[in-house]
């Protein structure tokens, strides 16, 4: 008792207490999360059993409207200024603090909603958000759990050439697997491959821009907005059409991170490795799961018939059929690890924690985007690209990508003209507008973490493997410095 005395005279006490103090704050974050998480939940459940949607026009026409969009604009500035805050910094860091703030925003959003345009539509745009969101998730943790049962054992270099290489075949399968499923992949791959490299921020930088992005423009499972232009009509090859843009950014920016690695590579010390020589695809039929998923996304579609069998399935079932994917490449046995470290859902909790409150949040945004967008005179496809790709950076890229396209069909004149798209339903499209929502609404995905799904996982495989990734403005200004002149040049050359 009495060394324990002198220890806590001499102010050894304090970390213990900034422990103990730690420990409270952390239960109590949880505890809110939670809560409020379980109140989004209740709400979004409630609205599905509405009889009908909920009205965008009733939100979009307030005079306030602004105020509702507030809860988005403030949980992305939490995003950009909680990791830099010396005070919550380390708060930040764990997936509980998110959840609670993504979700306060959420709520807060809907509690805007509920005062101002009344319970059914806040309900309605509650529903609405869980609607999206839970396939959204579904898809992005079955390809995680699946691509992480694949890896490839060898020595690869971690080269300019190599690199380079890794970069423009992952560019080409976000086409046959989606951008998601490309990325999951590829991730750790190229990140083993370079884990003896002084420099590696560049790398996964440049994979975001080009295979959790911009490589999957080529074919509608490529991406999920062109899922959804596919699934309102624009015909499954229509997509093939954007192949110069596609080729022209591709290779642009191929050669711009080839310049970069090299110049980086000869900064660092030469340093040699001990693995084999030979390359080996251990979990290689998992490829197959892979394959079949993206098959399930491209036809199965709930409500609506299924080709060939004409079925209609329910609500639900592609995410079962693909939880049931991600079921059978799971290994039973506890003591199998999946590649040199234990399989972790950390990345996958923070992807989750932060696009609840998002999907939410964009409701009043995308409410009053579908109302007043056609007023906003986007006769032009360069109009539509800019537009289209800065609203799909910091929303999410798919329902923008649905709002300019109806924006594209609105100011279309109906009848059969030289350059128009044909749409499933019967009615038009100018093809030159369609391109400059696609473009944008893919392109411009990667202008920061949360334009596109794989953005924030991509971020947390890596950061998760020791890569110092950049924060949110850190990543906003490499988008700006490298990829912003690119979307300049394609917007002049081929809109």
């Amino acid at each position: 008792m009495q060394r324990r005395t002198q220890w806590r005279r001499i102010g050894y006490n304090a970390p213990m207490a900034h422990t103990h103090s730690s420990r409270r704050l952390a239960h109590v974050t949880r505890t809110v999360g939670a809560l409020l998480a379980l109140t989004l939940c209740v709400a979004s459940l409630r609205g599905l059993a509405l009889p009908h949607a909920a009205d965008a026009s009733a939100i979009a026409m307030l005079p306030d409207w602004w105020a509702g969009c507030l809860p988005f604009a403030a949980l992305l500035g939490c995003m950009v200024v909680l990791p830099l805050v010396p005070a919550t910094e380390h708060w930040w860091e764990s997936n509980m603090s998110k959840l609670a703030v993504s979700a306060a925003m959420g709520l807060a959003a809907l509690v805007w909603m509920h005062l101002r345009a009344g319970q059914e539509n806040a309900l309605g745009s509650a529903a609405h958000a869980i609607a999206e969101f839970v396939p959204f998730i579904v898809l992005l943790l079955v390809l995680y759990v699946i691509s992480g049962s694949v890896r490839l054992e060898g020595h690869i270099p971690g080269s300019t050439g190599a690199n380079t290489g890794m970069l423009a075949l992952g560019a080409v399968l976000a086409n046959l697997l989606g951008t998601t499923g490309a990325s999951m992949l590829l991730i750790r791959p190229v990140l083993r491959a370079n884990a003896h490299r002084t420099h590696r921020v560049h790398t996964v930088v440049f994979f975001i821009f080009l295979v959790s992005n911009v490589g999957g423009c080529l074919l509608p499972i490529g991406d999920p907005p062109l899922f959804l232009g596919f699934l309102r009509g624009v015909p499954f090859t229509w997509t093939l059409s954007l192949w110069k843009p596609w080729l022209f950014t591709v290779g642009t920016l191929l050669a711009l991170y080839a310049a970069i690695d090299a110049s980086m590579q000869r900064r660092e010390a030469p340093r040699t490795t001990s693995l084999p020589t030979r390359l080996r695809v251990v979990g290689w039929w998992h490829l197959l799961l892979l394959v079949m998923a993206a098959l399930v996304v491209a036809l199965v579609q709930p409500g609506s018939p299924m080709p060939v069998v004409g079925w209609t399935p329910p609500q639900l079932f592609r995410e079962l059929l693909l939880i049931g994917l991600a079921a059978a490449s799971v290994d039973p046995r506890p003591w199998k690890k999946r590649g040199p470290r234990a399989f972790s859902l950390a990345p996958m909790g923070e992807v989750a924690a932060l696009f609840c409150g998002i999907f939410m949040a964009m409701q009043v945004p995308l409410a009053v985007l579908e109302v007043k967008g056609a007023s906003l005179g986007m006769d032009a496809p360069w109009k539509l690209f800019w537009s289209a790709g800065s609203l799909s950076s910091v929303l999410d890229n798919a329902p923008t990508y649905l709002v300019f396209m109806e924006v594209a069909r609105g100011v279309t004149p109906q009848g059969v003209l030289a350059g128009s798209v044909a749409l499933a339903d019967g009615s038009w499209i100018r093809g030159d507008l369609l391109a400059g929502v696609s473009l944008g609404a893919v392109f411009m995905g990667a202008m920061t973490y949360i334009g596109n799904g794989p953005n924030l996982m991509v971020r947390a495989i890596a950061k998760q493997e020791g890569v110092p990734m950049p924060g949110f403005l850190g990543y906003v200004a490499w988008a700006a410095a490298l990829l912003l002149p690119v979307m300049a040049a394609v917007s002049m050359l081929f809109l």
